[in-house]
């Protein structure tokens, strides 16, 4: 979306800034819309309880920040956004914010809420600096589905509340398998993050992956096989752009790898294969007290629950096959468990539209609030949000990406394929559209100038019903703004 947009947007704000003047509410929430317009994406990790949720965002992050075990700043909402020094803020619900003290107990962040209780906190902040955060805020947010109502209804009424906009423009959900609550939740997140752009702005994770498979060495596989299924689901389709199977505990692990555990997993690797092969015949059989005469038992257990068995098998795999050193061993990791391509994906399609899902967010939030407390001169704006919504070329391609999810377009089986590509389906670049990453742009200015006069023959066709031409009224205009481009 182009800065023109953003600054409409803005303008938009300020105006209805104009007309709330006599209400703090009001006036609180619209200068948080213009806050919004300027910080980046903001992109929630959710899922229901013991999904891997933290241990995914660790992962993501590259340090052990999130906490991950059942403590009370786990039931709360906890935003990570890029600072230059790390900060703690707790955001109570009553009283002024408190900086609280930034500590580590064994390279894990601690966040002490003192005398409150998670009921008392709206949320908490937490600076890093962290180059993934120059580009998202990263919200992890409390289990779905958790045995507290309270809990569960924290992370609902966060992201998807009943009467408003929710506070996230992008979503990571964490599915182990699919079960209903996951499916309802995701239509109640699209149907309040959409609003009226009726845009997917949703991939879902298929965490633990490495569970799906016991921990064998092939479990990726199987839960490769698992996500494309999920991904053919039609109702599921249409809730989310993908589903990316990730092993959470091995993507943190390998991010966090010390060279201590390095040596460890050598130590393991240089091992007879008998005596291997049945050290690591299961997790119980692992961390069994006496069971190795050569790692002690502390040393087994901490690889365990820093890894898990399909990690310990992995990186001893990974070993024998050839790695050398920790650092090529943590790169390898991390490939083999998915992380890498969670990290593409987001930076595909979330990341190149972060404006356009921002004002999005913000023109939602606008709209809402004029609805709800319309006052004199709040028609001029709402005008200006539709306006603004009917004009952006890049809301447009999201609607789109978003039908083809949901019911698919009114397309020939091929021409439908090059649809999704060109507005955008697997990635914005210019030379991705146009499948031709390898192209000079005078190659790729003639694809563009022939794909131009097929999509036009298109919609001028006698046959080609109204759906139809729409669709290609979309195309056409990415690939004009394609052409611009080279």
């Amino acid at each position: 979306m182009s800065s023109d947009a953003q600054h409409e947007a803005h303008a938009l704000v300020r105006e209805a800034r104009d007309l709330y003047l006599a209400s703090d509410s009001a006036t609180r929430l619209l200068e948080e819309l213009e806050m919004r317009l300027q910080e980046p994406l903001r992109l929630a990790i959710a899922g229901i309880v013991k999904a891997g949720k933290s241990t995914l965002l660790n992962a993501m992050l590259g340090e052990r920040i999130a906490p991950t075990d059942a403590g009370e700043c786990t039931r709360v909402v906890t935003w990570y956004r890029y600072a230059d020094s790390p900060s703690i803020t707790l955001h109570p619900h009553v009283g002024p914010p408190r900086r609280l003290r930034v500590h580590r107990v064994d390279g894990q962040v601690q966040v002490d809420l003192g005398d409150l209780s998670a009921e008392d906190v709206e949320r908490i902040d937490i600076g890093w600096p962290s180059r993934v955060l120059k580009s998202a805020i990263l919200i992890d947010t409390p289990g779905i589905a958790s045995l507290s109502q309270d809990v569960s209804l924290r992370s609902t009424a966060f992201l998807a509340p009943d009467h408003s906009p929710g506070s996230a423009d992008a979503i990571v959900y964490l599915i182990r398998h699919l079960h209903p609550m996951d499916v309802g939740f995701l239509e109640a997140f699209r149907d309040t993050a959409a609003g009226a752009s009726r845009t997917v702005n949703a991939v879902a994770v298929l965490s633990r992956a490495d569970e799906l498979g016991s921990g064998r060495i092939d479990s990726l596989i199987s839960a490769r096989k698992v996500a494309t299924r999920y991904e053919r689901d039609g109702q599921f389709a249409s809730l989310a752009l993908g589903v990316i199977p990730v092993a959470g505990l091995v993507a943190e692990g390998a991010r966090t790898l010390r060279e201590s555990e390095f040596a460890a997993f050598r130590t393991l690797a240089e091992l007879d294969r008998n005596h291997r092969e049945r050290l690591l015949v299961s997790a119980d059989r692992f961390v069994k007290p006496g069971e190795d005469q050569v790692l002690d038992d502390a040393v087994r257990a901490q690889l365990l629950s820093r890894f898990g068995v399909f990690g310990v098998r992995l990186a001893t795999s990974l070993i024998r096959a050839g790695v050398e050193d920790s650092s090529d061993l943590a790169g390898q990791m991390v490939q083999q468990s998915g992380l890498m391509a969670l990290r593409e994906f987001i930076e595909r399609h979330f990341i190149p539209r972060s404006t356009t899902l921002k004002i999005r967010s913000v023109l939602d939030a606008l709209e809402h609030l004029l609805r709800e407390e319309p006052q004199s001169g709040t028609t001029s704006v709402l005008a200006g949000i539709e306006r603004l919504r009917l004009t952006n070329h890049s809301l447009r391609e999201l609607s789109l990406l978003s039908q083809a999810q949901a019911t698919g377009l009114p397309l020939a089986d091929e021409d439908a394929v090059a649809a999704v590509r060109i507005v955008g389906g697997q990635g914005t670049d210019a030379a991705v559209r146009m499948d031709m990453v390898d192209a000079t742009p005078d190659a790729i200015g003639e694809r563009v100038n022939a794909d131009l006069a097929h999509w036009r023959t298109l919609m001028n066709a006698p046959l080609t019903g109204r759906p139809a031409i729409e669709v290609c009224k979309v195309v056409i205009r990415s690939l004009e703004e394609i052409a611009s481009q080279t």
